[in-house]
């Protein structure tokens, strides 16, 4: 009897679950065959993630491309269709653009969208972070370059005219500038006004000459230069390290403030060397072509700080694949907590550049084997430092967005907590 009805129990069991099969409700793959899932089961972590929505504000162009055409009087935001072309004979103010192209690369329209680390959104709240389209350097460079003449009272009005729209945004004030991303990649960029932005997300070049509490790596993001040589697109010499003849090469203004009195100690020790290059130059468009012909047959390129920790030469040797000796005790580096600068560069010290002789004898005794290395490490990379409109995939404007990403945690943090602490800053009082 009773083994009778354990039989009638395990068959009714049994057309149960085949019953579940057949309308598909259990699925006993995922118990005993777990590698025959369905992928839709369980996501790839290697699944790119979504892109960051950006709200970016239509401000007139005297805040942006209107600077790059000063004869215009169009006030009107400026429209994918209109986009100007970034000026060929703009010499060393390139180097600050990255402002000219983060802005581009939101208004673009075309295909690849899917590529993209960040896509522009016409409604506000559905936006995660909030770009200010304001060309801070582009301002300084244009209107405030010499810093004493009538034309920087422009700049420092653009300043006061956008602080007054944004505090009159209420997506400014919900935040209070948190999730906002503002460029400004000179170091006199925004200068009247900077401390009263403190709280956004800032895209700077390097943090040289602001305290901690004005810019700092856990809410700014570092991007490289814009590099003003014309990138090696074809280096495929069979043997490039005998093919470059010099050793380690040189070519820029000596005269640097802070840090960059380095070069002025630098031309005195590295002077009588035959395989060195180190000349004193100015950024001309035909000393621009020297240079970019002096990096691509040299093995080592100096890259010691300028008025502020970092420079630009150092995207220029990247971008000609010529390997980094960068003499800087305080730089940060772009897109570091994904590429390691160690692959492709040397570091010295100060202290070991200044003492004569060492670095040429440590530069002299570099393994082959490992240049070519560093060489190869170049080339790989090198596209992730250029600048271009349209944006590709993994370009330089969509690493400093995936940086900007990174940041946004941390500001839904800050901005959830300031809503609540009646003392914000009580921890530092401990």
């Amino acid at each position: 009897m009773y083994k009778k009805a354990s039989l009638s129990l395990i068959f009714v069991i049994l057309l149960l679950i085949s019953y579940s099969i057949f309308i598909g409700t259990v699925d006993f793959r995922s118990y005993f065959f777990p590698l025959l899932q369905s992928p839709t089961v369980t996501p790839s972590l290697c699944a790119p993630s979504s892109p960051v929505r950006v709200y970016m504000y239509d401000l007139p162009r005297r805040f942006n491309v209107g600077m790059l055409n000063r004869r215009s009087q169009v006030e009107t935001p400026v429209t994918a269709p209109a986009w100007p072309r970034w000026p060929k004979n703009s010499g060393l103010k390139r180097q600050h653009s990255v402002e000219f192209w983060m802005m581009g690369s939101l208004l673009y329209e075309g295909d690849g969208v899917e590529e993209r680390e960040a896509v522009r959104v016409s409604d506000p709240e559905l936006a995660d972070a909030f770009f200010v389209p304001f060309f801070s350097s582009l301002s300084f460079n244009t209107h405030g370059h010499n810093m004493t003449d009538p034309d920087t009272e422009i700049d420092r009005q653009l300043q006061i005219d956008l602080l007054k729209l944004l505090r009159q945004s209420k997506y400014w004030q919900r935040s209070g500038g948190r999730d906002h991303v503002i460029p400004m990649t000179h170091p006199n960029a925004f200068r009247f006004l900077r401390e009263q932005v403190n709280a956004s997300i800032q895209i700077v070049v390097d943090f040289g000459r602001y305290p901690r509490i004005m810019s700092n790596l856990s809410k700014d993001v570092v991007a490289p230069y814009v590099h003003v040589v014309d990138s090696f697109k074809i280096d495929d010499t069979p043997d490039p390290f005998e093919s470059r003849t010099t050793l380690l090469f040189f070519r820029g203004r000596t005269y640097r403030k802070d840090e960059g009195i380095v070069r002025v100690k630098l031309a005195k020790i590295l002077s009588g060397y035959d395989d060195v290059h180190y000349e004193r130059s100015v950024a001309t468009d035909e000393n621009i072509k020297l240079s970019s012909k002096g990096m691509r047959s040299s093995k080592f390129c100096l890259n010691p700080a300028g008025d502020t920790p970092s420079s630009c030469r150092l995207f220029d040797a990247i971008v000609s694949h010529c390997v980094p000796v960068i003499i800087s005790d305080q730089i940060e580096l772009p897109f570091e907590n994904e590429i390691d600068y160690s692959q492709f560069s040397i570091f010295f010290s100060f202290k070991e550049a200044l003492e004569p002789g060492y670095m040429v004898n440590q530069l002299r005794k570099f393994p082959k084997e490992r240049w070519i290395e560093m060489w190869k490490r170049l080339k790989e990379i090198s596209h992730h430092y250029e600048f271009q409109y349209p944006p590709k995939k993994e370009d330089a404007v969509n690493m400093l967005w995936r940086q900007v990403k990174h940041k946004l945690p941390g500001v839904k943090l800050a901005v959830h907590r300031s809503r609540r602490l009646k003392v914000p800053d009580w921890w530092r009082r401990r």
